[in-house]
């Protein structure tokens, strides 16, 4: 099975509350192996939304990065995301394919490796907690990490955060909401 790393991002709704659909869901495709620290970051592309939340995951999977980018759709879907909308809008939910086994692929919907990954701290600094040896053209995820301008990126959770029941390390605005379309109820 092929080792995936996917990033995870959302700015509407109960925003934790649809990482961890996603990362209930996740594992439906593959073994889900790591899970980064959960980041809180400004906007990206179009400023006038909500702060994001993001962690980066590793998942093993058979699935080839065609199949795993329409499965990530799917959870996305699933969660109450729709189709349309701005480019780098607001989003319930966005899974992004960022490196698939060390293979490059390049059709008409998809890049991989991811063609913005190392322009994005909000992917980086996460995703070299997983992985800051694994090479990316510029350089390695931990050495573009350590030169990223981190502004406006906030390191909220270390890993495990997603084991945890009690959400109390953040703050009352972000847990608002109730859980994303289709998720059960804790």
């Amino acid at each position: 099975m092929a080792l995936a790393y996917l990033a995870l991002g959302s700015n509407l709704g109960n925003r934790e509350a649809n990482l961890r659909f996603a990362l209930d869901r996740l594992p439906r495709y593959g073994v889900l192996e790591a899970v980064s620290g959960l980041y809180r970051s400004m906007p990206w592309g179009v400023d006038a939304q909500p702060d994001f939340l993001n962690a980066v995951v590793g998942l093993r999977t058979g699935l080839r990065p065609p199949s795993l980018l329409r499965a990530a759709k799917l959870v996305e879907r699933e969660c109450g995301r729709r189709p349309g909308g701005p480019r780098w809008g607001p989003r319930v939910l966005d899974i992004d394919l960022l490196w698939w086994d060390g293979e490059t692929v390049e059709t008409a919907d998809l890049t991989v490796p991811h063609p913005r990954a190392a322009e994005r701290p909000f992917v980086l600094l996460p995703w070299a907690e997983l992985a800051p040896d694994l090479p990316l053209v510029a350089g390695t995820v931990g050495a573009l990490a350590r030169v990223a301008d981190a502004a406006g990126v906030e390191r909220l959770a270390d890993p495990g955060w997603e084991r945890s029941a009690a959400w109390s390390w953040l703050p009352p605005l972000v847990r608002g909401g109730g859980p994303p379309a289709g998720a059960a109820a804790d």
